[in-house]
């Protein structure tokens, strides 16, 4: 019978410190579930390695949340992994997933603007930030692995890298249909049926989801929803067994949203006051204004904008997977094509008219991958390599057009009413990647493993940049390419079968990048060494496992992206950074019925050298803050020693899942969990204007579970104290006076779910 362990946050234990290890209940994928009495922790399968090996057994720190944990009342979205992984950080930014792991993510929002987390379904690479969002229904596992992954996934794996692994058929028929009611008139109806068609040999599932429901808030200048969502999705999955050795798997995926969802909420001005906001000129007021009318409190999951918070976005994908078994050597091959087109529609000036405020983000992707894997395993020792290339074509704009713009230039408002700020362009990136990794057995418990990875990319980029306020209209085309070699060692002891220690060394390379319609040179990679420690151990007759790593970054030339004083969206290697810090995690069942997570983690993630330009310079009465000066240029400041974007100290946690056995073999099934994490800072300067402080959030959920788990009904409630948290706040640019703006976490939604399985 499958189990369900939450990954959750409660307060220190003693002096321990523990972290999320968020190694749930065991997978379809990694065979049958373990009974409830069996006395030892259910091993999950970890493919994300590219070797399926066992969680107790990976010589790094990883996260696996099974299909128990996935859905309404747990892990609905990329997001909602933060509440279950340690040191992790999620937002979103005009709709594109800001993931950060130990510190490090995405810093970029321009135009074609990647991450430093490697996001992948099924081993493949989904390669828009944006697209991130989308794809989580019938899953069998999400798979993190926190840390530099250099030799498995090069190009884009600095901090890390999360596979989502769907669901597969097997040679009996099997599905299930969940539905679910929840306030916002919250609608969600997921299903899947699979099983064979010829046996073992020929194996399909078809599998869906639907969503719909009224927004989180209200644009209350035009009475529309936002941060609401009506979206599907849906996906085939095709098994062949050609024969006893050799297999294809074959899937197909199409998803499509229409919505106001990831509108700008507006925060509050930074170093320019509210009275003093640029829309003002015009008679616009912000909701702010609106509420001071009423003399009440602000409720700031609602907007006040002319402009409706417009998001479209659709896609398909195949992927082919084709698995040879040669026993000593097996070979796995991938090949995927992904679509992704969407347009994005917010108001930069936060107001009810428009001061060159609505902004148009629109982005299309074509993606083609295809990546050999051979692993072969000798006496004593196992080799893994590989080859992988990557094409994309990348088109975009940001359309802004200037209405109303002339009144900051002493001008009649309407004089560059028919011009705009516009990048306009494509990019087309080719990506290579070669691979090899060898581990031996040095003695019977200890091992060496040792590789390297050859990467290279090249981009192209054609389009154009015109401001015509600023009488700029040029071209943009420019190309080039980029090479590393990064290397990783790792030893493992393993004194008992209980007990793993290992600790490695690792470069992490993030390619270059070419923005569309942006006027920068080519931004160079930015890499990192890694330096990790840590330990696995199994307790209390293998029904426990504790988990805990230690570890040091050294990253030079952060890509940093940040609006100039021309508002220019910019781009640069900025910046190196150093961060250190640890993790510890706790999971296990401490009866048959009653199983616990404890985590925790430490992050001291910093510039150790950046100059960039501060916003609030010429306006030193207001900002109360001063920085020092750049040895080499005073004309910027200083920020060594400030901490990293979305980068918390602290995060504590736990969680628990209670099984109570009631007649007939049913049973009630009590979870809840919990996580607090310490302030963190949205921006370079680590000031007030863009902070979210400490918080904790609480979950909790009741489930009748019928005899056999045919059938369950049972009732769940997010963030239960019903906190108000930014997910992410930037700072506008100069045109629009600086204001912050930014996205929120979800309040508190509760539903009932029913499911059935057959």
């Amino acid at each position: 019978m499958k189990r369900r362990l939450r990954a959750i946050c409660l307060a220190p234990l003693g002096a321990a410190l523990v972290l999320p290890a968020a190694a749930h209940a065991q997978s379809a994928q990694a065979g049958d579930a373990a009974d409830s009495s069996a006395p030892s922790t259910a091993e999950i399968i970890v493919t994300a390695t590219k070797q399926n090996t066992a969680l107790s057994r990976v010589a790094a720190a990883v996260t696996a949340v099974t299909a128990a944990d996935i859905g309404p009342g747990g892990v609905q979205n990329v997001g909602d992994l933060q509440v279950v992984v340690p040191n992790v950080s999620i937002g979103d930014q005009f709709g594109v997933n800001r993931t950060f792991i130990r510190g490090v993510g995405l810093n970029n929002f321009d135009v074609g603007g990647e991450g430093a987390v490697a996001f992948l379904q099924n081993g493949a690479i989904l390669a828009r930030p944006a697209q991130q969002l989308s794809g989580f229904f019938d899953l069998s596992q999400i798979e993190v692995l926190r840390g530099p992954q250099s030799i498995l996934y090069g190009r884009g794996a600095t901090a890390g890298a999360i596979n989502l692994v769907t669901a597969a058929p097997t040679d009996e028929m099997d599905g299930y249909l969940r539905a679910t009611y929840g306030n916002y008139d919250n609608r969600v109806l997921e299903g899947a049926i699979g099983g064979p068609l010829a046996g073992d040999r020929l194996m399909v599932r078809l599998a869906g989801k639907y969503e719909k429901r009224d927004g989180y808030g209200v644009n209350l200048f035009t009475g529309n929803p936002v941060d609401d969502r009506d979206a599907y999705s849906l996906r085939a999955t095709v098994v062949a067994k050609l024969s006893d050795t050799f297999k294809a798997t074959i899937v197909g995926d199409h998803f499509k949203e229409d919505d106001n969802n990831y509108a700008f909420h507006y925060f509050g001005p930074s170093v320019i006051p509210e009275a003093g906001l640029f829309h003002k000129f015009i008679g616009g007021k912000s909701i702010f204004d609106y509420y001071a009318a009423r003399n009440e409190k602000p409720n700031l999951r609602n907007i006040y904008s002319d402009e409706e918070a417009i998001n479209n976005r659709k896609g398909y994908g195949v992927t082919g997977t084709l698995d040879w078994d040669l026993g000593a050597a097996s070979v796995k091959s991938i090949t995927a094509y992904r679509t992704f087109d969407r347009f994005q529609r917010d108001d930069l000036d936060v107001s009810d008219v428009n001061l060159a405020g609505q902004n148009n983000y629109v982005e299309k992707s074509r993606a083609f991958s295809q990546e050999v894997t051979v692993n072969y395993e000798g006496d004593g020792f196992t080799l893994l390599g590989g080859a992988m290339y990557l094409h994309e074509k990348l088109t975009g704009q940001v359309l802004v057009p200037t209405v109303n713009l002339g009144v900051l230039f002493g001008l009649p408002a309407d004089t560059f009413d028919d011009g705009a700020y516009e990048q306009n362009g494509l990019v087309k990136i080719d990506a290579v990647g070669v691979y090899l990794q060898g581990a031996v057995d040095l003695s019977p418990t200890i091992k060496l493993t040792a590789g390297a990875r050859y990467n290279y990319e090249h981009r192209k980029g054609d389009g154009y940049f015109r401001f015509d306020a600023l009488g700029v209209n040029i071209p943009t085309d420019k190309s080039k390419g980029w090479s590393s070699v990064t290397p990783k060692v790792l030893l493992e002891f393993k004194p008992t079968d209980r007990t793993l220690l290992y600790a490695s060394v690792t470069k992490g390379f993030k390619s270059g990048v070419i923005n569309i319609g942006s006027v920068d040179a080519a931004i160079d990679p930015e890499t990192v060494w890694s330096y990790e420690a840590g330990f696995k151990q199994k307790l209390a007759d293998n029904r426990v496992l504790l988990s805990g790593a230690v570890f040091y970054y050294d990253y030079k030339n952060l890509q940093v992206s940040f609006v100039n004083a021309n508002s220019i969206v910019q781009t640069i290697n900025a910046a190196n950074a150093r961060n250190y810090g640890g993790e510890l995690e706790l999971e296990g069942k401490i009866t048959p019925q009653f199983s616990v997570n404890l985590n925790a983690s430490y992050l001291n993630a910093q510039f150790t050298k950046f100059c960039n330009a501060y916003y609030g310079a010429a306006f030193p009465a207001r900002s109360g803050i001063s920085y020092p000066v750049c040895p080499t240029d005073s004309g910027l400041v200083d920020l060594s020693g400030k901490r990293l974007p979305n980068a918390p100290r602290f995060t504590v946690g736990g969680g628990f899942n209670w099984d109570i056995p009631l007649g007939n073999d049913s049973r009630l099934a009590v979870n809840g969990e919990i996580k607090w994490q310490s302030k963190v800072y949205f921006t370079e300067f680590n000031n007030r204007d863009a902070e979210q402080g400490s918080y904790a959030m609480a979950n909790a959920g009741l489930t009748w579970h019928a005899p056999g788990d045919r059938f369950s009904i049972g009732g769940w409630v997010k963030n239960i104290t019903n906190e108000f948290v930014i997910a992410n706040n930037i700072i506008t640019a100069a045109t629009f006076a600086y204001v912050r703006v930014g996205s929120v976490m979800p309040p508190r939604t509760y539903g009932v779910t029913a499911s059935v399985n057959f």
